[in-house]
């Protein structure tokens, strides 16, 4: 039977010479424990972030709020449902002949990849402009970045993750069954057709594109911020602005390092796979370390806040013996506080009342 011409067997051509051997124990050992602490970490963060939406209800904080909770929940719904897959295959010995005859769970498993793969990455970047608005023109953020326009931004992103997800269905391109025969994925081997190069290209493509403009936005706020630091003599907003650094900076390296590897494996392949040189292990070692992006991102927002960063302050400069930063300066609203320097600092009044300044003193 011509596996590539059965829509049943379409995914099982790989199983006849797998180039991989991976070890039971350890591959099992690794999906459980990824899977175990990605739950936990995701239900901690869900948590953390109901609490501060119940306490601070405010219009400048509650779309981050909202776009935070979208990818914890995302994270979280795509450690179980890939999480518990890959155990079942492994629990099954990897036999797909036995329990996937009509490729449906391959199918399954290859969409759930891709949609759980891109959507936090797009959810990233939808953050990282909305903090860049909300940084750089909090008066149009105040006004114009409702709760319900954030809810419309995060189902647009959703639907369109869904999109890329089902287009190789769509078209009738079933997902394949990778070397290591654990899970599925766009066809890495032996990779001839101009659509199949595309399916792997459009994935990259769009990874490395919301990674620049999570990196672009994050660098124009950081910017923005120490500007706002350096030149404003108020002091209530200092907490926000070493938060937020501390934040983003936390956000941009763990998305570039951890997705960085897979995406550019994903495009070598896509580009030229005669001449690529990715193994199997190459392959699973680099989705491994996507993997840990899932894991990492809600302990972004589990850590990096200011009660915490309060905590970690006191104790690094009790250890130092270092005083530095009068520790008042976390007692205020950080976000309320960011949004009052920014809109003192653009509001057309207060340059009418700087420019009147020097004109009342001349006339005295």
């Amino acid at each position: 039977m011509n596996s590539s011409k059965s829509p049943g067997l379409a995914g099982f051509g790989v199983l006849k010479n797998t180039t991989c051997h991976t070890e039971k124990k350890i591959s099992v050992f690794f999906s459980i424990i990824f899977m175990t602490v990605g739950i936990l970490s995701n239900s901690l963060a869900i948590v953390i972030l109901m609490k501060a939406y119940q306490r601070f209800r405010q219009k400048s904080k509650a779309s981050f709020l909202l776009l935070a909770s979208g990818l914890v929940v995302t994270d979280l719904f795509g450690h179980l449902i890939n999480g518990a897959i890959a155990v079942f295959v492994y629990a099954s010995d990897k036999d797909w002949i036995r329990f996937n005859q009509s490729n449906i769970l391959c199918s399954v498993f290859g969409i759930c990849m891709v949609f759980f793969g891109l959507c936090p990455l797009f959810l990233g970047s939808v953050m990282a402009v909305e903090r860049c608005i909300g940084v750089t023109k909090p008066i149009f953020h105040s006004t114009k970045m409702t709760s319900r326009h954030v809810k419309m931004m995060l189902t647009m992103v959703c639907l369109f993750a869904v999109l890329i997800a089902l287009l190789p269905v769509l078209r009738f391109r079933a997902y394949q069954i990778q070397a290591s025969r654990t899970w599925c994925f766009y066809k890495t081997e032996h990779v001839e057709d101009w659509e199949d190069r595309f399916y792997l290209l459009l994935f990259s493509c769009l990874g490395f594109l919301a990674l620049a403009i999570s990196f672009l936005c994050n660098a124009v706020t950081g910017i923005t911020l120490l500007r706002v630091k350096f030149k404003s003599q108020q002091r209530q907003g200092r907490s926000h602005h070493f938060e937020m650094i501390i934040q983003l900076l936390a956000i941009m390296c763990v998305s570039c390092i951890c997705w960085s590897p897979f995406l550019v494996t994903m495009a070598r392949i896509g580009i030229n796979e005669a001449r690529s040189k990715e193994t199997c292990e190459t392959i699973l070692f680099a989705l491994r370390m996507a993997t840990w992006n899932q894991i990492l991102d809600p302990w972004v927002y589990i850590l990096l806040r200011k009660a915490v960063l309060k905590n970690l302050y006191k104790i690094t400069s009790g250890c130092c013996g270092v005083h530095v930063i009068n520790l008042h300066m976390w007692e205020l609203s950080s976000i309320k506080n960011s949004l009052k320097v920014a809109a003192i600092s653009e509001s057309p009044v207060s340059s009418k009342q700087i420019n009147q300044q020097p004109l009342s003193s001349m006339g005295q």
